[in-house]
């Protein structure tokens, strides 16, 4: 087979995959399968990039970071409807409806609680999406939109123009798993799934939103040149034939069964995979539509039942303060269990400590508390006329309740974090850091190697990792001799590692690799970064204040100190390999982009680092050179606005010898 007809093979194959799982919820397509084919089409368009096309399903993952979002005028604006707030309000618009217009059918539909979107399709690709904005003018998020794997790239029959609106949102199960990496990586949560997709379907770089499992319900047609509908419900259905995932609806003629419809919506919109804020009801018919015509800002054939959002009093019977993986110390109110939005509410995240204490929320208050988002149970104020007497403000503690090291408040201030670096809390995280390609690279420490180990009390701190003995390794595998070995294997290669990996491995705030790397050249070896002061430390370039502090009280915690003697002892090395020698490169900035054929980013960053450089992600001002390979995107041509010089791969490799 042709190079050419097998990708298109599989564009086909992964294309009907998505529609089955992400649309249908019906997969057909193990997910080693899927990864398999979209890795050999990755590959196919890596070598033949003439062939490569912009709907392939390789772009689902995201392209290069974009620096402003263009603005894009609607064709057909986007309307708002009208609130409604009560069953009587409700009524109300459905008698005067039916009184001009009798034996008229209303399509009763769930709303979303989301972003919304146009998506534009000519010749049945899509070329374009926007965001609502004011109705009228939005900004253009194509390369976003690509990412959510429920849009068709391409449809089959489709008019020549045709643009659809739909509503971008975040799943229930997207929302806590991000809000579990934002704690992780101690980072302020969501407050709620619609918020998370806002920002998502805001980010310039597209890989973020790739990572955060959008998805959209399509529940209206814009525009669609040639095609005629007598009906909303026959445009859903004709949308459903595109593959489209539409919006679930209900056509209902009674008032009193509609009414009905709209609660019972609320009742079940816990089962429901996304959040929702009300329920939307349109008159079907278009033509009656068009008579019963708009005001000046909203249609008057159809209205938004808007759900008052739930809130109780509760009692806060504790305080309790968990350790996240990175070492932030979150606290949570339990309160005395209280049936909320359909589940049982026992607990209530309380952020950090300017939360508590803006709200003055003390253990034994009475407490109004609600469902943030339909989601996460919050506390919104204190009855203070329900204080009991003697309580006291509640303070976090200034020792990590898990190992006892000193506490510290992050850069903002708003959050504290454990200090230790053995905190069996943070330990797998620790370790996963410690193992990651960039700091100590030991290939085959994935993170359920790293679960078993700890939980066969194997390690206790990543140091342990060097002493692990063959024996303990084959027990993680039922067959595991020849796994055991090989892993033994990567591990003792990673003591020789440079010790600017050791430092970035070590997990110290602030230092990243490229921080690790400067550090060891300047400071040749781990001892002699220990023994510097912080005024020693803020004198390297890219070491500010707040790094160098950083530095010296990780290096001061007696934690820190037992892991570091406990790597000597192990034979880990403590001295650099990357000493700048030649630093004809000092005060450069380089930015690499493109295909690169004649080195790897990684070869080309060492070698720009070695001779005194800097590598960034990103062109600015402050951008010397911007080194392109093949197909060098945006970042070609911000540096050609900015008046940056541009080099071929020849011309660096001149530079570099």
């Amino acid at each position: 087979m042709e190079v050419k007809e097998r990708m298109e093979e599989l564009t086909r194959l992964l294309t009907e995959a998505n529609y089955r799982y992400y649309v249908l919820d019906d997969p057909t397509m193990q997910d080693f399968e899927y990864d398999r084919l979209l890795r050999e089409l990755e590959d196919l368009e890596k070598a033949h990039p003439e062939l490569a096309k912009e709907d392939s399903p390789t772009r689902r993952v995201g392209g290069e970071a974009l620096s402003k979002f263009e603005e894009y005028t609607h064709p057909v604006p986007l309307m708002s409807l009208q609130d409604v707030f009560s069953p009587e309000e409700l009524e109300d618009f459905l008698t005067k409806t039916l009184e001009s217009y009798p034996d008229t059918a209303f399509s009763v539909e769930p709303k979303i609680d989301g972003l919304s979107v146009a998506l534009e399709y000519e010749n049945g690709r899509f070329v374009r999406g926007a965001t609502r904005g004011d109705g009228v003018k939005g900004e253009d998020v194509t390369e976003n939109l690509k990412t959510i794997h429920s849009i068709p790239m391409i449809l089959e029959g489709a008019p020549e123009r045709l643009i659809v609106r739909g509503e971008v949102y975040m799943p229930k199960k997207s929302f806590e798993a991000l809000n579990r990496r934002q704690e992780d990586e101690g980072k302020p949560l969501f407050a709620n799934p619609r918020n998370a997709a806002a920002g998502s379907l805001r980010q310039l770089d597209s890989k973020i939103t790739a990572r955060r499992k959008l998805d959209i319900l399509i529940f209206n047609v814009q525009l669609a040149d040639g095609v005629e509908f007598q009906t909303h419900a026959e445009s859903l259905e004709y949308l459903k034939r595109l593959r489209f995932k539409v919006i679930p609806f209900s056509l209902l003629r009674d008032a009193g069964e509609i009414v009905r419809q709209v609660m019972s919506i609320n009742e079940n919109r816990e089962k429901l995979a996304c959040d929702i804020d009300g329920a939307v009801i349109k008159v079907n018919d278009l033509s009656q539509r068009r008579k019963m015509g708009s005001t000046a800002k909203f249609p008057k054939w159809a209205v938004a039942y808007k759900y008052p959002p739930e809130i109780k009093p509760t009692v806060v019977e504790d305080i309790v303060v968990q350790v996240g993986r990175t070492g932030v110390l979150t606290p949570k109110a339990v309160v005395r269990p209280v049936r909320l939005a359909g589940t049982t509410v026992t607990n209530a995240t309380l952020h950090n400590q300017d939360f508590i204490s803006e709200r003055d929320i003390r253990i034994g208050d009475t407490v109004h508390i609600r469902k943030a988002g339909e989601i996460i149970p919050e506390i919104l104020d204190v009855d203070l006329s329900k204080r009991p007497e003697g309580t006291a403000p509640y303070r976090l503690p200034n020792r990590c309740p898990i190992c006892g090291a000193p506490t510290q408040k992050d850069e903002d201030g708003a959050f504290l974090r454990c200090t230790g670096a053995e905190c069996p809390a943070q330990l797998s995280r620790n370790i996963a850091h410690f193992v990651s390609r960039d700091a100590m690279d030991i290939e085959g420490l994935g993170p359920s190697i790293v679960d078993a180990l700890i939980e066969k009390g194997f390690v206790r701190s990543p140091a342990d990792i060097y002493y692990l003995t063959l024996q303990e390794l084959r027990s993680l595998w039922q067959k595991g001799d020849t796994a055991a070995k090989k892993l033994l294997a990567a591990i003792d290669e990673s003591r020789e590692r440079d010790v600017s990996r050791l430092i970035y491995a070590l997990g110290i705030r602030q230092v990243g690799a490229k921080t690790g790397k400067v550090l060891a050249s300047q400071f040749g070896s781990l001892d002699a970064l220990m023994g510097a002061s912080v005024e020693e430390l803020t004198a390297v370039p890219d070491v500010g204040e707040v790094t160098g502090r950083s530095i010296a009280d990780w290096f001061a915690q007696p934690q820190s100190r037992h892991m570091v003697e406990r790597l000597r002892a192990a034979g880990v090395n403590f001295e650099s390999k990357r000493v700048v020698t030649d630093a004809r490169f000092a005060g450069m900035t380089f930015v690499l982009t493109g295909a690169l054929t004649k080195f790897t980013r990684e070869e080309a960053t060492e070698k720009i680092e070695l001779l005194g450089g800097k590598a960034s992600g990103s062109v600015s001002k402050k951008t010397t050179y911007v080194v392109v390979g093949e197909n060098a995107g945006s970042k070609e041509r911000k540096a050609r606005e900015l008046g940056i010089p541009i080099l071929s791969e020849d011309e660096f490799l001149n530079m570099i010898h």
